[in-house]
Order: structure tokens, then C-alpha cells, then sequence
């Protein structure tokens, strides 16, 4: 008999009733060390004071008007986001597959209001993810992700991570723009090198054709910087963010060029939902903490002390831990063992992360996480690895 809820997670036997900064409370009462952060969402920790003074506040004025009025929240916010990244306007929604969505239509929409209607075609990366819509996993092409939802969406081509050779040839006069995420969560915690990332950019103006970039999961500080390409020091054409950008409550957003969205006029595009009030709140109060003096700084400071602190693990236990990879706070192990039972292994001892592609144990510690939450990491680590194989 089938769940009164649908049974498509394989979920863990533990649920959650309260959280506080980087920790997470059962309803058994075990406290829980998150480095999973909800797959890299709550990026400010459980129950940050500001977000939650901002959504409280919000929640007893006005929830939702819809789109049709405007909306003093995202002007706001779009504002603050235009004044700290390349993008000249923003597009909100509720998710960062909507988020994605959004951003192929501007790549599309672009090349038909340029006068090149037959460039629609977009070039993917092995180990994407952008998301479950049909035409998002059509572009990852995942067997997993597309395994009897076929027939397979047109539209996307896919070539390898970080080969250039096979990127150029696979452009034609069909392409309308590249995808990639600077850092594949989902596939494996695997960072594009930054001069692949300008050569991307060289190759896009070269051939007439828009950057794309997939920032759901690398941005909004999880990598030291607000948005990963910033360590290239190249900028997108279109940009797609979400996970972080909320803090735990569920938006995200399409950021482009003036150039790029000149098509998206009244009536392209549009969302019920997307940019409510109540989201705008938490989103302005989320930027107000990450965009703090310092902020990133921190976080770049604790990303290399986890690094530092996981490659000399990793060098201790070649018998549990293959590889450390990944950039900034959105670190992955590569277990010798199963992954799943690695995290298993680490739930038990009172820390939670997630799983990824290619063995690998994801670490997505919250933003604020400071010495001694990722010295409390390494014990549970260490205990694991030494209680056997990982």
C-alpha cells in the first residue's frame, strides 16, 4: 500500500523539531551536528535572529499580492543584487529548478529577439544537475535522473567536464548558449578549473553565444566570494541562484545582463508566487548578514581551515578516505567504502552531511560555522575513519 506521501526520498529514520545555529534537535532529543544545511540552504544556520525578526515582521503585515502590483521587496532586493554581481535585472521564482528554467527562456528568447530564432540549443556538462523539471533533467541526462521519463526533452547538448575541445565542436549554428555549474554539487563536489571557466567566457563572445551559469548550489557565499565565477574574475551573460539566497525559506532567482534579457518584456515570462512578500523579507535580510564587512572573509578563513583539516584526515585514513575535493565550504570526501554507509556512520556519531555523485560525501557546513563546530566535525570524523574501512 502505497505512503500518504508519495515515496520517492530515501529518507533517514530521524526527524527534526528544532534547530539552532549548526545544530539540528531531534524529536528524540539528540542534538545534531549539520553540515548537510538542507543540501547548502540554510546558509546562516537554524533560526538566525535577523531572518527570523524579518519574516516575523513580514508575516503580520502581508503574505502574498501576486505579481500583478508591484512589489517594494524586489525592487529592493533586486536592486541590492544588480549593485553587488553583473547582472543588470532579476527575475524571481520560488525554486532554483524555476530559477534555471527561466534562464534557458532568456538564453532562447535573446537569440529570437536578435534575429537568430534557430539558435535555441543549450551545451551541458557531464555531472550536471539542474534540477527535476523534465527539461532540467534532459540537460544533465543523468540515466538516473531520466530512466522512464522519456522521451527526452530536445534542446540540450552535452559534452564533458572541463574539455574544451569537445565543447568547440559540439558548437553549431543551433547553440544558443553554455551551461555549467562552477562547482557540480550533486555530481560529485567537482570544481571547474578557473581558467576553463575564462576560456568559457572567451569561447562564448567568440562564437556569439551566452555564458550560462548554474549557481544554485556554489553562490551566495558558499565558496568565499558571493558567486563562484568571481574567482576567475569573469562575469555570465545569465545566472541562475537559489538554495542560500533564502536561508531556508524557498525562492530563488534568474539574473541576467541588460543585453542578454532585452527580450523579456511584459507577458515572456511570469510566476504566481515567485518574488512574494514574505520570501523578499527573508531574502533582503539574508543579504543584509552576507554582505557584512568581513562576512565572506570569514568564510573563506573556515573553508580553508576545514580543507586543511580534512586533507590531513584524508592523509591519516587512506584506508577510509580516497580524495578530498570541492571549493570554499562545499567540500566533498571520496570514501573508499559506500558513501551511504559512511554517512550513516556519521549520523551516529551525532553530524549530518549529504551524498553526491562518484562516492562522495558532501560537507556543506552553514556559513557562520566557526573553529570549534569544525573541530566537533573532525572528532566525528575521525571516529568513523577509525572504526574501519569508510
Amino acid at each position: 500500500m502505497i505512503p500518504a506521501v508519495m515515496p520517492t526520498y530515501a529518507r533517514a529514520d530521524v526527524a527534526f523539531e528544532r534547530g539552532e545555529g549548526a545544530y539540528l534537535y531531534a524529536t528524540d532529543g539528540r542534538r545534531y551536528l549539520d553540515f548537510a544545511s538542507g543540501i547548502a540552504v540554510t546558509c546562516l544556520g537554524h533560526a538566525h535572529p535577523h531572518l527570523v525578526a524579518a519574516l516575523q515582521d513580514q508575516a503580520a503585515k502581508l503574505w502574498h499580492t501576486s505579481n500583478l502590483y508591484r512589489v517594494p521587496g524586489q525592487e529592493r532586493l533586486a536592486r541590492r543584487l544588480v549593485d553587488a554581481t553583473f547582472a543588470d535585472t532579476v527575475f524571481f521564482t520560488n525554486s532554483g529548478v524555476e530559477a534555471w528554467e527561466c534562464a534557458v527562456k532568456v538564453c532562447r528568447k535573446y537569440m529570437s529577439h536578435t534575429g537568430h530564432p534557430k539558435r535555441w540549443r543549450v551545451i551541458t556538462v557531464g555531472g550536471a544537475f539542474h534540477g527535476r523539471t523534465l527539461s532540467a533533467i534532459a540537460a544533465a541526462k543523468s540515466e538516473k535522473l531520466v530512466k522512464g521519463f522519456g522521451p527526452v526533452v530536445e534542446g540540450y547538448d552535452q559534452v564533458a567536464f572541463g574539455n574544451l575541445n569537445e565543447l568547440r565542436a559540439a558548437i553549431t549554428d543551433e547553440t544558443a548558449a553554455i551551461c555549467i555549474e562552477p562547482v557540480q554539487g550533486e555530481g560529485g563536489v567537482r570544481p571547474a578549473e578557473l581558467d576553463y571557466l575564462r576560456a568559457l567566457r572567451q569561447i562564448c563572445d567568440e562564437f556569439g553565444i551566452l555564458l550560462f551559469l548554474d549557481e544554485i548550489q556554489s553562490g551566495y557565499g558558499r565558496t568565499g566570494k558571493l558567486f563562484a565565477h568571481e574567482w576567475a574574475g569573469i562575469a555570465p551573460d545569465v545566472m541562475c541562484a537559489a538554495k542560500g539566497i533564502g536561508g531556508g525559506f524557498p525562492f530563488g532567482a534568474c539574473l541576467a545582463t541588460e543585453a542578454a534579457a532585452a527580450g523579456m518584456t511584459a507577458g515572456t515570462h511570469g510566476s504566481t508566487y515567485g518574488g512574494n512578500p514574505l520570501a523578499m523579507a527573508v531574502g533582503n535580510a539574508v543579504l543584509d548578514v552576507v554582505l557584512e564587512p568581513g562576512f565572506l572573509e570569514r568564510v573563506d578563513r573556515m573553508a580553508r581551515l576545514l580543507w586543511d583539516r580534512l586533507c590531513d584526515l584524508a592523509e591519516r585514513h587512506p584506508e577510509a578516505i580516497e580524495q578530498v575535493r570541492g571549493a570554499g565550504l562545499l567540500l566533498g570526501v571520496k570514501t573508499v567504502g559506500p558513501n551511504g554507509d559512511f554517512i550513516a556512520r556519521l549520523r551516529d556519531a551525532g553530524m549530518l552531511a549529504v551524498p553526491a555523485a562518484d562516492n562522495v560525501v558532501r560537507l556543506l557546513p552553514p556559513l557562520i560555522v566557526g573553529e570549534a563546530e569544525i573541530a566537533e566535525a573532525m572528532k566525528c570524523l575521525e571516529a568513523v575513519c577509525a572504526a574501519g574501512e569508510g
